[in-house]
């Protein structure tokens, strides 16, 4: 429950400060918050309202899981695969806002003239056309004028500098080359209001544009993509963002279909080359096969293989047949006409050898027959045997005969199994450089058909389809203006107004560095502070109450002194002298000075005040003066000592400088009686001026004649009031303060460095005795702050202070 309270106070102190700070400056703030919302409305007034126009559309990122279907991917196989970043970049691009300014015809815009400021109509009743918008590129700006334009409507043509043409139709600039004058309504009549129109280079219009279309994704994870521009007039904007979205989908289009045209050129071209590559290796196959001699590898080589099995059978047979053959001869040969078993002559066909072997074999078998029976020189034996005799050389030669054909067809067989074995084993080779030829000629082939089927996918890809971007919504502009908002501009004046307050503020009072509170007098140094002087403005008047002669003659002598007659009137301090001889100033804070003095005590004592300060114009002399009319009004006897010999300005406000005084007593010139003068406005106050204005005083205070004086003082007076030169200046304070009881320290508001009232701790003279701060020329806060109490005095929590109350 402490720490809550606590907490809460501290929040209370805070806003207390805070108020405290600001609430005196309250005429600034009001000032300053009427003046910027003057400015503000005025602003508003005359600024043009900007409208937001925004269209999104959906992009078709391979990344993200948007893809066309299989079946269009298979008709139209250019379909790209985006990514929105990089569409992003191809939306805001040049090319595309270049195509959206020549569309919109944005390179001739056309104002119509008014008071202040010439107004751009996007609409105009007649719109300027260039059949070739890229010659501004190549225009200088200087070259290009204002056109003023009027439509006549009963010739129905447009009058540019005197000159008509017609509208609707290209007609021929020497500039500018073809132009055409397009009229927004056929029934329009004459244009009154004063147009004209220029050209600005769609380059530079394209990068103006650039610059403020806003394109960005939704989210990370979404191919939604959002376009935002803002213009002046919202069916432009709108207008604006649908060609553009227009122009990105076409450009798209376009470069899909160039990209089609130049696969379909590089197919045609291949294939051309692949075609008359597949003729000559037809050709060459062609020739190969006939070079040679190859049909079928395969059937001639199955070919070569059976026809060389037939001949190695054929001379086997030939073989067998020769080897029976040759058994037979031997049979022939050998046999004497003895019988025995003819060989076979199984695989011989031959008849007749057969019919001969048989019939000498039967021969044979006869003869042994009768040889056994008859005798050697029978008749049928000699038959017999002459028969066998003329056999044998006939199977003999037939034997022959057989034997020279079997082996002529031998050599036949052998000759041709050689040249079939030899082809057979040939084949191979040829069929290796067949095979080299042919695999070049199916990889031409099947390059042939994959060109053949790629041209009808890039034939199709002209096909329409749904276009690589899908449009969520068309661009549609903010019921109201965007752009100036009354709302944040209004919140913005007060923002700056109470900134700018704050900073005069700041400036005035925090980055001072002269004193500026009481806290940092008790803050800086040990030395009490026993009074706050408010401060008096001697030109404009005072607290205290005048009588109206008084205000007169002040008013006189002020005038007289701002028309510089003063210095011949001997008006220049008379003002000061007036106020002080008629009534004494703040007389309640030099009463309540001197109760803090204990002048006003019951135990009576005299004493001398010794009134000093750190640099001149602290109002020391001010101080000295009115304490000294103060103490004389209570009836006590008081003399005022000017002891200030360089700035002698309590002689000068009782206008002494020409009496005697001070320097003149010391120097033995005068007696006392002589330097001393009488106030006209109280006998109880009396005056030693400074006399007669030495260069070397110092000696003066050493002679031994200022004990003396005060000797002689103390026992005529009761207060003592030593007005005495700075002590930052000149070393006699030192030597004063032996003869003083107590000592005033001057310090002024806003005119005392800060520095000297850190340094007063450690340079001030240990002999000054009973020394207290006066807080002089306090002013108040702020403008108009009576009702705030808050000056620069005295502080609660010593951060911030607090005017002085009268008593």
């Amino acid at each position: 429950m402490y720490d809550q309270n606590q907490h809460t106070n501290s929040e209370e102190n805070i806003f207390r400060i805070l108020a405290s700070k600001l609430l005196p400056y309250w005429p600034l703030f009001v000032f300053l918050t009427i003046f910027l919302l003057s400015i503000s409305w005025v602003y508003l007034k005359f600024k043009t309202p900007i409208y937001q126009a925004s269209a999104t559309l959906i992009i078709k990122d391979k990344n993200k899981g948007v893809d066309d279907a299989k079946l269009v991917e298979s008709i139209n196989p250019f379909e790209s695969k985006k990514i929105v970043e990089n569409e992003i970049e191809v939306i805001n691009s040049r090319a595309v806002l270049t195509n959206v300014v020549k569309d919109l015809h944005l390179y001739a815009p056309v104002y119509k003239k008014k008071l202040l400021k010439d107004v751009p109509v996007y609409a105009p009743p007649v719109q300027i056309q260039l059949k070739n918008p890229d010659i501004l590129n190549s225009i200088s700006q200087k070259l290009i004028k204002k056109y003023p334009i009027t439509y006549d409507s009963s010739i129905k043509k447009v009058i540019i500098n005197e000159n008509s043409y017609p509208v609707n139709q290209w007609v021929t600039s020497s500039l500018f080359g073809e132009i055409k004058y397009v009229l927004k309504d056929d029934n329009t009549a004459s244009i009154n209001d004063e147009y004209y129109y220029t050209f600005i280079n769609p380059n530079q219009l394209a990068i103006d544009l650039s610059g403020g279309i806003e394109v960005n994704a939704i989210n990370q994870v979404s191919t939604v993509v959002r376009l935002t521009y803002k213009d002046p007039n919202p069916k432009k904007a709108e207008e604006i963002l649908n060609q553009v979205i227009k122009a990105y989908n076409q450009k798209g289009v376009d470069d899909r279909n160039q990209l089609a045209a130049n696969t379909l050129e590089f197919i045609e071209e291949r294939m051309n080359n692949v075609e008359k590559e597949l003729n000559n290796l037809e050709i060459e196959i062609q020739e190969f096969r006939s070079s040679e001699g190859l049909v079928n590898i395969s059937e001639q080589g199955k070919l070569y293989l059976e026809n060389v099995g037939d001949y190695d059978r054929q001379i086997a047979d030939i073989n067998r047949q020769i080897s029976v053959l040759q058994k037979v001869e031997r049979y022939v040969i050998s046999k004497k006409n003895k019988g025995g078993l003819v060989p076979s002559t199984i695989g011989i066909n031959d008849p007749v050898l057969s019919q001969l072997l048989e019939k000498l074999y039967n021969s044979e078998l006869e003869y042994e027959k009768l040889k056994n029976t008859t005798g050697a020189n029978n008749p049928i034996l000699l038959s017999i045997t002459k028969e066998i005799n003329k056999i044998r050389p006939s199977i003999l030669e037939n034997i022959r005969s057989h034997k020279n054909n079997l082996n002529a067809s031998l050599g036949n067989l052998n000759l041709n199994s050689d040249k079939s074995n030899s082809e057979l084993k040939t084949l191979p080779e040829k069929e290796r450089a067949l095979l080299a030829i042919t695999r070049k000629k199916t990889i031409k082939n099947e390059l042939f058909v994959f060109l053949q089927q790629k041209r009808e996918e890039t034939a199709l890809s002209y096909a329409p389809n749904d276009g690589e971007t899908k449009i969520v919504d068309l661009a549609q502009s903010s019921p109201s203006p965007v752009s100036p908002r009354k709302t944040i501009i209004y919140f913005l004046t007060l923002v700056a107004s109470f900134s700018i307050g704050l900073t005069y503020i700041i400036g005035k009072e925090m980055l001072n560095s002269n004193v500026l509170f009481r806290s940092e007098i008790e803050n800086n140094t040990n030395i009490p502070v026993i009074s706050e002087l408010p401060f008096v403005n001697f030109e404009n008047g005072t607290n205290t109450k005048k009588s109206i002669d008084q205000i007169f003659l002040q008013k006189i002598i002020f005038v007289c002194n701002k028309l510089g007659f003063g210095k011949f009137l001997n008006l220049k301090n008379q003002k000061q002298v007036l106020i002080q001889q008629g009534e004494a100033v703040l007389p309640d804070y030099f009463r309540q000075l001197g109760v803090e003095l204990g002048l006003y005590s019951k135990e009576f004592t005299k004493q001398k005040i010794l009134v000093t300060s750190s640099i001149p114009g602290e109002g020391k002399s001010f101080v000295c003066t009115n304490l000294s009319y103060c103490l004389a009004q209570s009836g006590k006897k008081v003399i005022l000592i000017d002891m200030d010999f360089i700035r002698a300005e309590t002689t000068k406000s009782f206008n002494l400088e020409n009496e005697h005084g001070l320097t003149d007593y010391l120097n033995d010139l005068h007696n006392l009686n002589k330097i001393i003068a009488k106030s006209p406005i109280n006998k109880n106050l009396s005056i030693i001026p400074v006399g007669t204005i030495i260069e070397d005083y110092t000696h003066l205070l050493l002679n031994g004649k200022i004990n003396k004086l005060f000797n002689e003082l103390s026992g005529l007076y009761d207060y003592i009031i030593i007005d005495s030169a700075p002590v930052n200046l000149v070393a006699d304070v030192n030597l004063l303060t032996h003869f003083s009881d107590k000592t005033l320290y001057i310090v002024r508001h806003d005119h005392t460095p800060l520095n000297a009232i850190k340094h007063l701790k450690h340079n001030l003279n240990p002999n000054i005795k009973d020394i207290g701060i006066v807080f002089n020329g306090v002013k108040r806060r702020g403008f108009i702050n009576e009702e705030f109490s808050s000056g620069y005095g005295y502080s609660l929590n010593k951060e911030y202070t607090y005017s002085y109350k009268k008593q």
